[in-house]
């Protein structure tokens, strides 16, 4: 279908100048073309004079290529990931060449290089190299000029590329020049491959600092732009063919990127439920092979099968137990310990530290340090890759550049587990969470709830000794959150370790966690097994999370004294002075449109200002100027007696036994 885009209209102010400046730079273009004698242009081109040119500028360039991504690769990476004194002083060093005119910059080079220079003597003594009037000279200048090319293109590249890929590689067990080589590079390779078209480019068409640097020498420094200054003396028709032969070449890498060089990388996780289909069934690893498949072929709408048919988990190896140790200061700052095979979900507001806990576990953030023990191992000086300790953030972050199978591989492969049985692992973890049969397929070709499975699949087959999951669940939809939720607690259940799983959803904390730690502005706020997180919650926060009325104060000989003065009378009253929470469940509340008499003692005036079905009952809110926010839960039938609208007048009621005051 034709997609229609709405007409805008152009200002004149700025269309003129925009056209003016095509013109500009097309007309010169169109004067070659014009200029050239197109009978000549093969006996131009042929000349013995201009072939050996033309062999030399292509010596020149590719080493100037080589130098400037052996050079600039690392100097571009250090730009974009690490922090140090004098990087603004480096950057402004990479981009001096491409602001320099040439010729001082071949000037440069002589004072840097050259025998009376400052290296020129020492390379000439103890090595016997001469740079000037040599090729090798060229092959400096060229890099010299060429390299800044590749550097900002790859350092645009990498500043694009989220840190949690290779966080998350450093967490499956992958030293730092690993997660460089099969994470980094693999990702930017757009950017670098356009960095190193345009360095090539430029390293062919140098001119000024190559004359200046290392001469006019044919066959040794003559290359195909000096020869042009050169024929422009005495052939200008010859002079103007070899100009369009650069110029050729010249478009030929600019309409070979397309504008790559100025975009980001990809790489993006899927969002959309439903996965894009399959583009051909074949895609292939990165060293060529065929991933192994389990033989399922997908569902037609593309979505894994039930996870109730996948086979019954059997070990891959003995299993081993890790209990846990941590001392957290900083942001968060708390004391940890679990048994082997706990799992802690960690719940709280945004910003109460939850992921920055994870972090700290991790060695990946400066705002919080974990003295970690896991077993009878003190892993607090090892870097991320080495404290076994697997981390699934929130998108999963699966390596867009290699499948699903292959992503669940990752973490055996780093461990030195050789290929074939990584593979055969990695495909039964994958068979178990439901997508065995998209072994074969990328992240970009996955739904989001599939692309989180894979990253689950991932992160058990790795043998972590301490599991993080963070929100691992919540790019599921409810049938299959509660699919997986099922297998991963199966899982979990004869995991060895202990396993952090921060969440927002009341029934995974419930359902999956043997304990629940309540974090608020980095402390924690409670610590207890589910039930009693439940029945008696510290935090208003969690309250409101289980759907409770949660009001904070201090304990008074009736109840709770609240902070705008109102009173709340409880049936069990805590020591007076107490700093504690009054939960009423919102059930507890009743509403009237008149002042009720009798046996309630907690009544105030209020306001209806929302109204929401939550299954067979209404949740209606009620604000006061005497109280504060109330949450009340009656039936539709009542709600229609009542008349309740958005702004209707009424009063609400709890009962001193449905006042429950717990203790911060």
């Amino acid at each position: 279908m034709k997609r229609f885009r709405p007409h805008r209209r152009t200002p004149v102010a700025l269309a003129l100048p925009a056209l003016l400046a095509v013109a500009f730079l097309l007309l010169p273009l169109i004067g070659i073309l014009a200029r050239t004698s197109w009978g000549d242009l093969g006996e131009h081109l042929g000349t013995e004079q201009s072939l050996e040119a033309l062999r030399l500028s292509l010596v020149v360039s590719f080493w100037a290529l080589g130098l400037s991504v052996l050079l600039g690769v690392p100097l571009a990476w250090l730009l974009a990931r690490v922090s140090f004194p004098g990087k603004a002083l480096v950057r402004s060093l990479v981009l001096l060449p491409m602001v320099l005119p040439p010729t001082v910059g071949g000037v440069a080079l002589l004072l840097g290089f050259g025998r009376r220079g400052l290296l020129g003597p020492w390379l000439e003594d103890w090595f016997g190299i001469t740079l000037p009037f040599h090729t090798s000279g060229a092959v400096v200048a060229a890099t010299f000029v060429a390299m800044p090319f590749l550097v900002i293109s790859l350092e645009g590249a990498l500043a694009g590329l989220s840190e949690r890929y290779e966080e998350t590689a450093a967490s499956l067990g992958a030293s730092p020049f690993r997660v460089f080589r099969t994470v980094t590079l693999p990702m930017v390779a757009p950017g670098l491959a356009a960095g190193a078209a345009l360095t090539w480019a430029r390293a062919l068409g140098e001119f000024g600092a190559t004359i200046t640097f290392a001469g006019n020498l044919p066959g040794t420094t003559q290359t195909l732009p000096l020869q042009v200054y050169l024929l422009l003396q005495e052939q200008p028709e010859a002079a103007t063919s070899v100009s369009l032969l650069l110029l050729v070449i010249a478009m030929a890498v600019l309409v070979a990127l397309r504008g790559r060089f100025t975009t980001a990388p990809g790489g993006a996780a899927p969002t959309a439920e439903e996965p894009p289909p399959d583009r051909d069934g074949t895609a292939r690893d990165r060293d060529g092979t065929r991933p192994d498949r389990d033989g399922t072929a997908p569902d037609r709408d593309g979505t894994a099968p039930p996870l109730a048919a996948a086979p019954a988990p059997a070990p891959d190896a003995e299993v081993h137990r890790w209990a846990l140790h941590a001392e957290v200061t900083g942001f968060n700052d708390l004391v940890l310990d679990a048994d082997p095979g706990t799992t802690i979900a960690v719940v709280g507001p945004n910003g109460a530290g939850k992921t920055t806990l994870l972090r700290a576990l991790l060695a990946l953030t400066d705002r919080a340090h974990a003295r970690l023990r896991l077993g009878d191992t003190d892993v607090t000086a090892l870097p991320p890759h080495r404290r076994g300790v697997a981390w699934v953030p929130q998108d999963g972050a699966l390596f867009p550049h290699l499948t699903a199978l292959a992503n669940t591989a990752y973490g055996l492969r780093t461990q030195g587990v050789p290929r074939a049985e990584a593979r055969a692992a990695a495909q039964r973890w994958l068979d178990r969470l439901g997508v065995g049969h998209l072994a074969h397929r990328r992240p970009a070709q996955l739904s989001g709830g599939q692309a989180q499975r894979v990253a689950l699949a991932r992160a058990l087959a790795a043998r972590p000794r301490l599991l993080l999951l963070d929100e691992p669940l919540a790019a599921l939809d409810q049938s299959t959150r509660a699919h997986v939720r099922h297998t991963l607690r199966r899982h979990l259940d004869g995991f060895g370790g202990v396993c952090l799983i921060v969440t927002h959803d009341p029934v995974e904390a419930v359902s999956l966690a043997d304990r629940v730690l309540v974090l608020e502005a980095g402390r924690a706020v409670q610590d207890a097994v589910p039930a009693e997180v439940t029945r008696h919650p510290r935090s208003p926060w969690v309250a409101r999370m289980l759907g409770r009325n949660a009001w904070p104060g201090t304990a008074t000989a009736d109840g709770l004294a609240l902070a705008g003065g109102t009173a709340v009378i409880a049936a069990d009253p805590v020591p007076p002075g107490t700093e504690a929470l009054a939960v009423i469940a919102p059930e507890a509340v009743s509403l009237h449109r008149d002042r009720p008499t009798g046996s309630p003692r907690n009544t105030w005036p209020g306001t209806v200002r929302e109204l929401t079905a939550v299954g067979s009952r209404m949740r209606v809110l009620v604000t006061s100027d005497h109280a504060p926010d109330l949450v009340a839960e009656i039936t539709p039938a009542a709600a229609a007696d009542l008349g309740l609208t958005d702004g209707t007048p009424v009063f609400t009621s709890v009962k001193a036994t449905e006042v429950t005051l717990v203790t911060r």
